[in-house]
């Protein structure tokens, strides 16, 4: 899982520019029956809230409170920031006096590493970083990097390292490392949603990476979610119906480390490799957090496997498209 801009798996920033020129045209409506939409960008992709409220004045200090979250967020989640908290524990393997949020973030992270049995692992960086070196070099070998050079990155992977307390967090397995790009757009996105809805707003549809919506469009009917196809930019492989749901997609297509495309950015934390068992995968689930984690964890299981998951998670659905573009049907 990268940290590259091109991929779906990006941790939130909206730029102060973007909040400007919203608050300047891009928060429209005046009824109650209206949308107070914004829009914007993270880390240059699109991202938006539509808001159903009748006071303008009201809907702007929102947006400037989910903004103003979401850079607090990026400063202890993103890999783009030397000075961030993830950074800093990634450096020094250890992180004293964590932030609620990271704490909050890395517990669930372990959570969804037990339930997947290790497919979702936030501890699959030094893959990340052996793939990227190893494709930047002069001449790469376009099988992938040595089994020597994949024994010892493997060796650095495995949540079981990962210790999380209220007062600090550590990595115990020297040269390990950890990214949150599987699931902090689910977390950031459920934490806008939860300010919203504290706010008193229960007719909300947010699009911060991953989409969640908040009770259904005023008139009763459900938020109608196009699913992207990882293959055509563009295109949908298909719609689904939200009422206080959350859907995240998953795809290899999403980053590639080589030209063909063996190598992805979601790593097999057992083999390192990148297995392309579909072309996409998508969650619904009552939040965007379970979704995130949930979409990248079925990218590297059989159905078989996804299928005991979702018998212990009854409110989670999947969509997934086999690698040859064939639906892959599981039964409820």
């Amino acid at each position: 899982m990268p940290h590259s801009s091109l991929t779906r798996r990006r941790m939130i920033a909206i730029a102060a520019t973007a909040l400007g020129a919203t608050m300047l045209g891009g928060v429209r409506g005046a009824r109650a029956d209206q949308p107070l939409g914004w829009q914007g960008t993270a880390l240059g992709a699109h991202a938006s809230i539509a808001i159903y409220h009748p006071d303008r004045a009201v809907a702007e200090r929102l947006i400037a409170q989910c903004v103003a979250m979401v850079r607090q967020l990026e400063q202890q989640f993103s890999l783009y920031r030397p000075d961030s908290a993830i950074c800093e524990l990634n450096r020094s393997g250890l992180l004293i006096g964590p932030d609620p949020q990271m704490v909050a973030l890395l517990r669930a992270s372990r959570q969804f590493a037990e339930l997947t049995n290790g497919a979702f692992d936030p501890t699959v960086q030094p893959l990340w970083r052996l793939y990227q070196d190893h494709f930047a070099a002069e001449r790469p070998d376009p099988d992938g990097p040595s089994q020597p050079a994949l024994a010892d990155a493997l060796a650095r992977v495995g949540h079981d390292g990962l210790r999380v307390g209220t007062d600090r967090v550590a990595l115990m397995k020297r040269g390990a490392a950890i990214t949150l790009n599987g699931i902090a757009q689910g977390f950031a996105t459920d934490r806008v949603a939860e300010l919203l809805r504290d706010a008193g707003l229960s007719t909300t549809l947010i699009d911060i990476g991953e989409i969640r919506a908040l009770g259904a469009r005023p008139d009763g009917r459900p938020w109608r979610v196009g699913l992207d196809d990882a293959t055509q930019p563009g295109a949908l492989t298909g719609t689904i119906d939200l009422v206080d749901r959350a859907v995240a997609t998953s795809a290899g297509a999403g980053f590639r480390f080589d030209d063909s495309g063996r190598f992805t950015h979601l790593f097999d934390p057992a083999t390192g490799r990148s297995p392309a068992l579909y072309r996409s995968v998508s969650v619904i689930a009552p939040t965007a957090t379970e979704a995130d984690a949930l979409s990248t964890a079925f990218s590297l299981l059989p159905p078989a496997r996804i299928k005991a998951i979702m018998d212990r998670r009854p409110n989670v659905e999947a969509r997934i498209v086999g690698a040859d573009g064939e639906p892959v049907v599981l039964a409820a």
